[in-house]
């Protein structure tokens, strides 16, 4: 095995391990993985708000105990598997040690970090992303239609993963229909590789014409609650903070793809800016456009390597030295490296409230950023929801529901809640409105809200007594504040309201 090829595999087995070693132990899972985790108790062809495939990795984590460890293993394992996608793109070039290194050093000190350790569709959607590029590219340099068959399932798998895989590929089809590689269109295996990615996709499809395209609904909702609040501006500087530390090297990317190799690789440039336009014109969030870096990185590291053997290996070292001075004071940003009272302070005699890093779905600054205030506070949560269930006698528990109000603290509940031999614990947000028992009387309910004005609601008329028994008081943790209550002796005006409500929001998405 070649050295560059040994390489390869060394550095991708680093940036699995790097998260490992970097996260403090303190932090719990994020809120978002914990309803991919609940997704997993319901294997389905689709969710409300994602494809299915990051269920079937939640359904191996479940199988293997759930641990942090296998939670955060598929992140990372495909962050290395990412990686190698570059590494070969930089071996294709003939591009030798400094080229990979180079092309290592994004992964570690940019916004991948964090995506990579996140069990989250983002990283599945990044690594097909970078799996079409590469398709495409290996059909240019090779001609070879197994690369076209390795593009239709990449894009099959990649709208499992993620529907924002739309993007890259009508990006890429239109990119390679406006350049010289448009030749492609007249090739029959290109169609059927679609066709393979298509009925790859369809079950999917089919399942979202089942449900009335709850996709589009939840698309509607999270353009009205974040999407709206996103400038052109924004999105556009944030390109460049996401990536700070490594700017230069997707930039000279870019030159190679336009300037380089007579303009046979422009294709990649084009696709490029038709993404940014795509997401522009839809506001997508800072991070969607994530997945078409990486190709953009190995081109850059190519470029940047022929720069330096052609001028002088000084470049080597400041090509290296940008990255490191630049990005170890960001590592911070990407994971929770510190308890949060030291990144708390960190953070502030940093002066990053400045840079919008802190800034949550609220548009305010907070002490941590809103993923790491998303991975406190659910132990405590569940340890006095549990102290609350126990408080009730035998008969009072037989006939307690326990009802949470979004899928963070519903999903949270269930993970640990199995120690306190908690029952199931329920909500109508996110898909768990589809796991919700469709009959059934109400006698009890023990709530978790994080409506501070909750005890002011007229509906606790319709129970006998309600007493609120105690809040999450971790203050850096977004759930701060969050109300358990206990709720006896419902009455049937409620029991009848409760009911209509749920079968009305899941008429709303069934057909």
């Amino acid at each position: 095995m070649k050295k560059e090829y040994k390489l390869l595999y060394a550095f991708a087995i680093i940036k699995f391990i790097l998260p490992y070693l970097l996260q403090n132990s303190y932090y719990q899972p994020q809120r978002d993985e914990f309803l991919y985790l609940a997704e997993a108790h319901h294997l389905a062809w689709g969710y409300m708000e994602v494809p299915p495939l990051l269920s079937v990795f939640a359904w191996f984590t479940n199988l293997f105990g759930t641990s942090m460890f296998w939670l955060k293993f598929w992140p990372s394992l495909f962050g290395g598997l990412t990686y190698l996608i570059v590494g070969r793109i930089i071996l294709s070039f003939g591009g030798k040690v400094f080229a990979l290194f180079l092309g290592l050093l994004p992964f570690i000190f940019s916004a991948y970090l964090r995506v990579h350790f996140l069990f989250q569709p983002n990283f599945l959607e990044i690594f097909f992303w970078t799996m079409i590029a590469f398709t495409i590219l290996r059909f240019i340099q090779t001609e070879k239609n197994i690369y076209l068959y390795l593009f239709g399932i990449s894009a099959g798998l990649g709208m499992l993963s993620k529907y924002s895989v739309a993007f890259f590929i009508i990006s890429i089809l239109l990119a390679l229909l406006i350049t010289r590689n448009r030749k492609i269109f007249l090739n029959k295996h290109l169609y059927l590789a679609s066709l393979i990615g298509f009925l790859i996709f369809l079950p999917n499809l089919l399942w979202q014409f089942r449900y009335h395209f709850p996709v589009i609904e939840h698309m509607r909702e999270l353009h009205q609650f974040q999407l709206q609040y996103v400038s052109p501006v924004g999105f556009l500087i944030d390109q460049l903070l996401m990536n700070l530390p490594v700017v230069f090297i997707w930039i000279a990317g870019l030159y190679f793809v336009v300037f380089k190799e007579d303009g046979k690789y422009r294709v990649f440039g084009w696709a490029y800016l038709l993404v940014i336009l795509i997401l522009l014109y839809f506001q997508g969030k800072n991070y969607y456009s994530l997945g078409v870096y990486p190709v953009l990185f190995a081109f850059g590291a190519v470029q940047l390597e022929r720069f330096a053997v052609k001028h002088s290996n000084v470049w080597k070292f400041v090509f290296i030295a940008i990255p490191f001075a630049s990005g170890i004071p960001l590592i911070p940003l990407y994971l929770p490296v510190y308890k949060p009272e030291k990144l708390a302070a960190y953070y502030k005699a940093k002066h990053i409230e400045k840079t919008g890093f802190l800034k949550w779905e609220d548009l305010r600054n907070h002490p941590l950023p809103q993923d790491f205030g998303d991975m406190l506070g659910w132990k405590e949560m569940t340890e006095k929801t549990a102290k609350a269930y126990s408080s009730l006698s035998d008969e009072e528990k037989k006939n307690t529901f326990i009802f949470a109000d979004n899928y963070g603290q519903a999903g949270a509940i269930n993970y640990y809640g199995k120690k306190y031999n908690l029952p199931e614990t329920y909500s109508d947000n996110a898909s768990f409105l589809y796991w919700l028992p469709d009959s059934g009387h109400i006698d009890n309910v023990l709530l978790i809200t994080d409506d501070k004005q909750e005890m002011q609601h007229d509906f606790l008329k319709d129970f006998s007594s309600s007493t609120l028994v105690d809040s999450v008081t971790n203050p850096f943790a977004r759930e701060h504040g969050s109300l358990i209550i206990i709720l006896k002796g419902a009455n049937e005006k409620f029991n009848q309201m409760f009911k209509e409500k749920i079968a009305a929001d899941k008429a709303r998405f069934k057909r």
